[in-house]
Formats: C-alpha cells, structure tokens, sequence
C-alpha cells in the first residue's frame, strides 16, 4: 500500500510540473547564401540566394525567387582580380538556375584555378560587402587503386561495394572530400563526404567509398551501393580546413534533422560581413573503374 501511494504521489508530481512552453521566432531578413568553389584547371562558381524563413514552406518556385541577379561579384588569385557574370541555365520543371562565373567578354582578367593558390572572393549587394579567402592546396591523398567486391550478404542481388586504397603522407591536417559519377549522373558528394587523416596519417589505408547522393532523393535500401555494370569516377580532392570545418558540420546538421536527442550545431562558415554559406578550394582528382556485370 505504501509503495503503490509513493507511486501515485510520484505521478502527480511528475504532472503538476508539465508547463507548456512556446517559442515566438522573430522575423529576420534574408540573409545572403553563399556556394562558391573553384577547382584545380576549373573556372570560379558562385551560386548567390537568399534565405528562407524557418517555417517557409519550400516549393520550386520560392527556390526559384531565392535566386540573387543583382550582386556584383569579383574573384583575385592576388595578381589578376575579375568580375564574373551572372549565367542562365534551364533545369528540370521549367525552371531556371542561376550562376556566376568568367566572364568571356573580359578574357584579360579570367583565369582557372591552380594548386597552391590563395583565392579571395568578394560581393557587393545591397549596400554590403562580403568577403571570403580559400586555398587549393596541393594533391597529398594519393590514390593507389579502386577496386570492388559484393555487397555483404542480405543486400539486394547484383549490389557492390567499391573501395579505395589510397596513402596518406605523414603529418595531421591533409583533409579530403570526394565525389562520385555513375555512369551517366553528374558528380554527387557522399552522404559523408569529409574526412580528415586524425587515424590514418602516414598509412595505407582501404575504405569503402559510399556511393555520392542527390539528398533530396536517398533511396534508403542500399543506397551506398554501386551496381555490376557500372562505370564509376571517383572525385577526391584536397580542401582547406575551413572547406572542412563548413561541410562537417553542415553534414552533421543535416543527418540531426528531425532527432530530438541530437545536440545543435552551429554550421560553421567562411564568408565575412554576416552572409551564410563557403568559398572553398579544390584539388581534385579522378579515378575511373569499369564494374564487370
């Protein structure tokens, strides 16, 4: 009898101490989205938007209207500083997407990406300034080989994991992202697509390279298979760390979406002046496997 009047007790004060709490957001301007990258023997790209409020519903058409047309954007590799110029590029739906890169009427001024170079971005819109600085550092993540092997048992037939064996030179602070293309696909990142070399520095290392995804269309089941047939490219490139440090925590954030347990992350960004988003330099290079059926 105690023990079942303890309990009753313990409800009850378990219940009288619920309070309802409720959060009122304020209403903040959008604030400039930043994608920007430039690569080894590529051009700068710059895709420039707008954020979205917290509970704005997202559709195409406001990803559509969150395209910026009016900033001004220039890229300096320290000798030569250039303007780039807004393109146009139709996409599924009827839609258009919106980029900046070389402008071809001012080829004096262009260039593409080299290996140790700094690279300094800067926009101005809407009476602001906002600045980046990156690197493309050198290639040090060498690649030795890709091969494949089945899928472990239990896994949809004709599936395949495609592995790397790669060298890490001596020394912390080499960071990685990388990309796949399957057969005719564009370049996708892994689900978890950084890595540092914390474990594996100074070695020879195998790995299983998870194939890249569309996000916004993850096929659960055995989505980091590849299938017999085929043909793969694997993209590795050398980033900076703060190309790191944006898309580590920017994965983590991701992958927390919808886990009441999962700690807040704050997405840590390069580009100075309040705007959201990366700059980031890559060294890339490409493997490409043939999967036999």
């Amino acid at each position: 009898m105690k023990i079942q009047l303890l309990l009753l007790l313990s409800l009850f004060l378990l219940v009288s101490c619920e309070k309802t709490v409720s959060f009122k957001l304020d209403n903040v301007p959008p604030k400039l989205v930043v994608e920007g990258t430039i690569g080894n023997g590529e051009p700068p790209l710059i895709y420039l938007s707008r954020s979205l409020a917290y509970f704005s519903t997202i559709s195409p058409d406001s990803l559509a209207n969150s395209f910026v047309h009016d900033a001004e954007v220039w890229v300096s590799n320290g000798s030569r500083t250039h303007r780039l110029k807004e393109y146009a590029v139709p996409v599924q739906g009827g839609y258009t997407g919106y980029y900046y890169s070389v402008d071809s009427s001012s080829p004096a001024t262009a260039f593409n990406g080299e290996l140790n170079t700094n690279y300094t971005l800067r926009i101005s819109w809407q009476g602001r300034e906002y600045t980046a600085f990156t690197r493309i550092p050198s290639i040090t993540r060498r690649i030795d080989s890709l091969f494949w092997k089945p899928a472990p048992a239990g896994n949809i037939p004709n599936k395949v994991e495609l592995m790397l064996r790669a060298y890490d030179p001596p020394g912390f602070g080499d960071y990685v992202r990388y990309f796949t293309k399957q057969n005719s696909d564009p370049f996708y990142p892994g689900l978890n697509s950084v890595y540092d070399d914390q474990i594996i520095d100074g070695s020879v290392y195998e790995i299983q390279v998870e194939k890249g995804v569309l996000r916004n269309g993850i096929t659960p089941e055995a989505y980091s298979f590849f299938d017999r047939g085929d043909t793969v490219i694997l993209k590795l490139s050398n980033i900076d760390k703060a190309t790191y440090d944006f898309w580590r925590t920017m994965e983590f954030t991701y992958a927390s979406v919808g886990n009441p347990f999962s700690s807040p992350t704050r997405v840590l960004n390069n580009i100075s002046g309040g705007a959201l988003g990366y700059f980031g330099g890559y060294a890339s290079q490409y493997r490409r496997i043939i999967i036999p059926r």
